[in-house]
């Protein structure tokens, strides 16, 4: 009985150090900069499902509107290991997801984080604030099931102005302790979250979303 009750308790205290993420209404669709929502023609939140939350790309052209950064807040990511996502998208064969600032380019999915007081200038310190998954995790969008399994420790996370987290390790530490944001970014290879549309109705949902 001893037994059974120090390895029920291991079990739980596993569960526990696993971050859950929040329900959709908790997840963001902007991001929302001094007021104004860069998600354009977005709702404020996804729509929730069954162990997630989903979303419809605007379709047909930069002025329908487009999808750039769905995220939410985790707390502290110190001590913290790696995020899982898993997700599918629902498109008919053919469509394609067009990156809204380079749309000849393929539109991408990625995760990335986000330092609390960031006020996106991207200079002196706030250059590393913001950090974008390797660039190996980024995926390229397309009808389909698929997974992004990043650890926090890779040093080829990339800051916003492309730094690998390698050059500047204790700035990629500082951020995971104070982290504000963390979820998907929406783009292309070298814009990863400037948005994206679809051709034809398209629909992205998250089926799974874990901070080990």
């Amino acid at each position: 009985m001893k037994r059974i009750l120090i390895a029920s308790t291991l079990a739980l205290g596993a569960t526990v150090l696993a971050a859950a993420a929040p329900a959709a209404s908790g997840w963001e669709i902007g991001p929302v900069i001094r007021g104004k929502n860069y998600s354009v023609n977005m709702p404020p939140s996804p729509k929730p499902e069954r162990g997630g939350w989903s979303f419809g790309f605007p379709v047909g052209s930069k002025a329908a509107g487009h999808v750039h950064y769905v995220t939410f807040r985790p707390g502290s990511l110190a001590g913290k290991a790696r995020i899982v996502v898993r997700y599918r998208v629902d498109a008919k064969a053919g469509t394609r997801f067009v990156p809204q600032a380079n749309p000849d380019r393929a539109g991408t999915v990625s995760l990335y984080l986000q330092r609390r007081g960031d006020n996106w200038n991207a200079k002196g310190r706030y250059q590393y604030y913001r950090w974008y998954a390797p660039t190996a995790s980024m995926r390229e969008l397309a009808p389909g099931v698929g997974e992004i399994s990043v650890s926090l420790d890779d040093p080829q996370w990339i800051s916003v102005l492309g730094q690998p987290a390698a050059t500047n390790p204790g700035a990629m530490r500082e951020a995971l302790a104070d982290v504000e944001r963390v979820g998907l970014v929406f783009g292309s290879s070298n814009a990863r979250g400037h948005g994206v549309y679809a051709t034809a109705p398209a629909k992205f949902t998250m089926t799974g979303f874990r901070i080990d």
